[in-house]
């Protein structure tokens, strides 16, 4: 065997040798890349899951948000609501007619005056009132109207020497009934 036959011989085994050692290299990377790729796919698809699921919940904070305040503007406008009627009532009751308002005024002093007995009795009323009230008062023995109070009407009655005090306004009357009513007439106003 020649020298140049060896050569040619080692040339082909370190060939051969090389394209193996290639073919491997490719096959490892070959491996290397597909399991970064698939890694990567992986990565992909945890991330894309993370980005849906903050976009769903970014989606009910925004949603939740939007109905809480969707709630408090109803809230909001159910109260300026009862806040007109409101004031539509004080306003009809400042405006009664005078046959009304007499007839509701007998009815709180006597309802008052129930409260005392034998005492000397002050009332007091709106300004507005005070010569229907002082008229009302001579069918009562011992009671005078004292100062004006600022009410929508009614009578505050009161007790020199006992300290009795009935509060017979039509503000108070309005208070107890708006409060005892006031579910009932929300549902009449906002229930369909």
């Amino acid at each position: 065997m020649s020298l140049e036959q060896v050569r040619d011989d080692i040339e082909t085994e370190a060939r051969a040798r090389a394209d193996e050692i290639r073919a491997e290299a490719d096959e490892k990377a070959e491996a290397i890349v597909a399991e970064a790729e698939s890694d990567a796919e992986a990565i992909k698809d945890e991330r894309a899951n993370e980005v849906e699921s903050e976009i769903d919940q970014k989606r009910e904070q925004a949603l939740s948000g939007a109905k809480l305040e969707a709630k408090q503007q109803r809230l909001e406008a159910r109260r300026d609501v009862l806040a007109n009627v409101r004031e539509e009532i004080e306003s009809a009751l400042v405006s009664l007619d005078e046959t009304k308002r007499e007839e509701l005024t007998r009815t709180l002093i006597a309802a008052a005056a129930a409260e005392f007995d034998d005492d000397t009795v002050v009332v007091h009323g709106r300004a507005d009132d005070q010569s229907l009230i002082e008229n009302i008062l001579t069918e009562y023995e011992d009671f005078s109207f004292g100062e004006p109070r600022d009410c929508l009407g009614g009578v505050v009655v009161e007790s020199e020497s006992s300290r009795v005090r009935v509060n017979n306004t039509f503000d108070t009357v309005l208070e107890s009934v708006w409060d005892d009513q006031l579910k009932e007439l929300s549902t009449l106003l906002f229930d369909q």
